[in-house]
C-alpha cells in the first residue's frame, strides 16, 4: 500500500513561489502516473499537473491551460518523490493541493489509487 505525504504548502503573496514536494512510501513509484490535483472551497477538485511513465526513462508531463508555463511537475525517482514547483503565483491558486498516484492508469480526479491528504496553499492579493 502506497502512502502519499504532501508538504511545503503556505501563505505567499501573489507573484511568489512556492514548491510543492509529495513523498511516497511503501513503493517504488518509478512507474507510477503522478499528479497534482487542487480543491477551492466551494469547487470541485480539479487537475493541476502530472507526470506519467512512458516507458523505459521516458516521461511525459502534462498541464491544465490554467498553470501552463507556471507551473513544472518534477520526479526524484532515487528520492521517491514528486514536487510541484509554482511560479507566479495568483489568488485564484489559492486551494488544497494534493497528491494522487497510480500505477495503472493516468491519474485523474476519478482514476487515482492513492492520494495524499492535501496541503494549503494560499494566495494574497
Amino acid at each position: 500500500q502506497v502512502q502519499l505525504v504532501e508538504s511545503g504548502g503556505g501563505l505567499v503573496q501573489a507573484g511568489g513561489s512556492l514548491r510543492l514536494s509529495c513523498a511516497a512510501s511503501g513503493g517504488t513509484i518509478s512507474r507510477f502516473s503522478m499528479g497534482w490535483f487542487r480543491q477551492a472551497p466551494g469547487n470541485e477538485r480539479e487537475f493541476v499537473a502530472r507526470i506519467s511513465w512512458r516507458g523505459g526513462s521516458a516521461y511525459y508531463a502534462d498541464y491544465a491551460d490554467s498553470v501552463k508555463g507556471r507551473f513544472t511537475i518534477l520526479r526524484d525517482s532515487a528520492k521517491n518523490t514528486v514536487s510541484l514547483q509554482m511560479n507566479s503565483l495568483k489568488p485564484e491558486d489559492t486551494a488544497v493541493y494534493y497528491c494522487a498516484a497510480d500505477p495503472s492508469r493516468i491519474v485523474s480526479v476519478s482514476s487515482s489509487s492513492y492520494w495524499g491528504q492535501g496541503t494549503q496553499v494560499t494566495v494574497s492579493s
